[in-house]
């Protein structure tokens, strides 16, 4: 076990890591998908009783993988952010880390939490709902592509290891790679595996590999 992998995905050499991100070496570009910032406001603006430093925490989490795989750039892939993006308490802690990288190139691809991102300003790229480049295509939610292997977020997947709770993974399906949620206060949903899957399951500061020869 290891706190990074390195794989190909249709022929594309690849780096997964245990903090939940995909590092692409031949663009200098780090994936990750389903952020959703201040999620955790939302909840205790509704009454719910929760710790706060939630979206610090997934923060500095992103800054030590910006900082060891030194990319270039950040792909978002949907659901960048939950509920009002005009939140003081959330935006106050990204305005200061997007401040902290201003070389990094970051873009966001649409999900279904993004519908009021045109007024975020928060200093990326919006793409739209899909973006092609190489052998992928970039999406928010895992819809097969006849020409494309299809990079994505969405469904929050998740594998429970003997003995251990279910665990945030990385899904490896013909044609379709779908990525774990990246923000830690986000739960994630079990999945009925195909037998030609495989899982990179996110076990602590571990990658365990399940599945496949």
């Amino acid at each position: 076990m290891a706190d990074a992998l390195a794989l190909a995905i249709a022929g594309e050499p690849m780096v997964a890591h245990a903090d939940r991100a995909l590092f692409w070496p031949a663009r200098r570009r780090l994936l990750i998908a389903d952020l959703h910032l201040g999620k955790g406001d939302v909840f205790r603006a509704a009454g719910v009783a929760l710790p706060s430093g939630g979206t610090a925490g997934d923060l500095a989490r992103l800054a030590r993988l910006v900082a060891a795989t030194e990319a270039q750039a950040l792909w978002i892939l949907g659901d960048l952010f939950h509920g009002d993006p005009g939140h003081r308490r959330w935006r106050e802690a990204w305005d200061a880390w997007r401040s902290a990288h201003p070389a990094l190139r970051i873009a966001a691809l649409r999900g279904n939490h993004d519908r009021r991102r045109g007024d975020a300003g928060l200093d990326i790229e919006l793409l739209g709902d899909a973006e092609a480049d190489g052998p992928f295509l970039f999406r928010h939610d895992p819809q097969p592509d006849p020409a494309r292997h299809v990079v994505c977020g969405h469904l929050h997947p998740a594998l429970r290891l003997p003995g251990l709770r279910a665990l945030p993974a990385f899904w490896l399906r013909p044609g379709i790679t779908v990525l774990p949620a990246f923000s830690a206060f986000t739960g994630g949903h079990r999945i009925d595996a195909g037998a030609d899957d495989r899982f990179l399951v996110c076990a602590g500061d571990a990658l365990v590999a399940v599945g496949g020869d």
